[in-house]
């Protein structure tokens, strides 16, 4: 759960203080695993072996106590500045844990994408820390204590957490502060009992299932069991200020680096860019807990968007409409409402199968918006004939119901090939 803080200037002061902190021991960090294997190949030279070998510190225990052996001497800022001692445990145990999933990548023991070595931090790459546990915490519905810093105030009202706190049905397991185009944000990490609040927005009995075609002309055709069509357009955020970002990107092009005018320039288009994630993430955040909310069950296909993102004419509007996050949203929030996500095999060609006769058209193109099948010469809208096709590949192979009134075709079909 995020909440934007409203610091006063000295606070800002002090928050930028503990990011460069965070940063410092995350460095500190890399450059001591980086150090030590060359020691080690040293010693071995020397005739060293087993334990005689100065040890990596792998682990954020090893890591911590590094930082505290070394910091009086090295760094004695962070003892003069009181800074907290918070901080420098949560960064060196990110990096602990950045090592592990390195580790594991490596040995084939982490599935995935494979996950390269830590990098160094820059101060271009954004200012955040992190708290453990409940260090960070609300103080009151419009206040949050930060260790180091003092209560800073909030400008949103956080009495949905205060009062779970104050029943024992919340609990915060950390926090991060995180500053984006000079504006500052702290997350929670929560720990909440959700059975009244499911309870409570759990889906109604006998809601309709829906299959869900998703698109980049229209962002999700939806259709029930009883046949009704909804259409939704996205907000397409990115697509819509590509003028005012060139015009942004252009003006900040034009400044002396390190400038006045240059860091204005610069907080102007990273203020663009957090409004267009704003606008994305409030319209999946809507629109996912509506059909949580309100279907029982929802039939969507596999989409591959990595793949589909090596498209140079698709990936930009892939990126904006953000179909993964739609799905990685929808699929917990059925969870929490007890509605369930069904989704189609990967390569189940729900766009390109006939809805009436089964047949599969090989000749379809990205552009045919509409098609008529050469067997039965029944036109077909792509997006509702998809989402159709979604929704009876579901009732087919879960719901063991005759649907020959319905699709007889699509039914036929997959009776064929099952």
């Amino acid at each position: 759960m995020r909440f934007e803080l409203a610091p006063d200037p000295d606070q800002v002061v002090l928050m930028a203080r503990h990011a460069g902190l965070s940063r410092v021991v995350e460095n500190f960090c890399l450059e001591i695993v980086c150090k030590k294997p060359a020691q080690r190949r040293a010693e071995e030279t020397y005739g060293l072996s087993g334990d005689q070998l100065t040890e990596v510190p792998w682990t954020a225990p090893a890591l911590e106590r590094a930082w505290r052996e070394t910091h009086p001497t090295r760094f004695p800022w962070f003892s003069e500045d009181r800074l907290s001692s918070r901080v420098p445990k949560e960064a060196c145990r990110a990096r602990a844990a950045g090592f592990a999933n390195w580790l594991a990548s490596r040995n084939g023991n982490r599935q995935g994408a494979r996950v390269r070595f830590p990098k160094w931090r820059k101060r271009k790459h954004g200012n955040r820390f992190r708290y453990d546990a409940d260090r960070a915490k609300p103080v009151d519905p419009h206040a949050v204590w930060l260790p180091g810093i003092g209560p800073v105030a909030t400008r949103e009202n956080m009495s949905w957490l205060t009062d779970r706190l104050a029943a024992d049905t919340a609990r915060i397991l950390g926090s991060s502060v995180r500053e984006r185009a000079g504006r500052w944000w702290i997350s929670f990490q929560l720990e909440v009992d959700r059975d009244e609040i499911n309870a409570r927005r759990r889906v109604p009995e006998g809601a309709p299932k829906a299959g869900i075609d998703l698109g980049l002309n229209r962002f999700a055709v939806i259709v029930d069991e009883d046949g009704s069509i909804e259409e939704l357009r996205a907000p397409k955020p990115l697509t819509q200020a590509q003028r005012a970002l060139k015009r942004a990107n252009r003006r900040l092009a034009r400044c002396q680096p390190q400038s006045n005018n240059w860091r204005k320039a610069r907080t102007r288009v990273a203020a663009l860019h957090l409004r267009i994630a704003h606008r994305r993430i409030d319209f999946l955040h809507k629109t996912t807990t509506r059909l949580a909310r309100t279907k029982s069950v929802l039939a969507v296909e596999t989409l591959n968007v990595k793949g589909m993102s090596a498209n140079r004419r698709l990936a930009r509007g892939l990126a904006d409409a953000g179909f993964y996050e739609f799905m990685r949203q929808l699929e917990y929030k059925a969870g929490w409402y007890g509605s369930r996500v069904w989704k189609a095999d990967r390569w189940f060609p729900s766009t390109r199968t006939c809805g009436d006769c089964g047949l599969i058209n090989s000749e379809l193109t990205l552009a045919d918006r509409e098609w008529v099948c050469p067997r039965c010469a029944v036109t077909h809208d792509r997006d509702h004939n998809a989402a159709r096709n979604l929704l009876v590949a579901f009732l087919t192979e879960n719901e063991n119901i005759d649907l020959a009134g319905k699709f007889p075709g699509e039914v036929k079909r997959l009776a064929e090939t099952a």
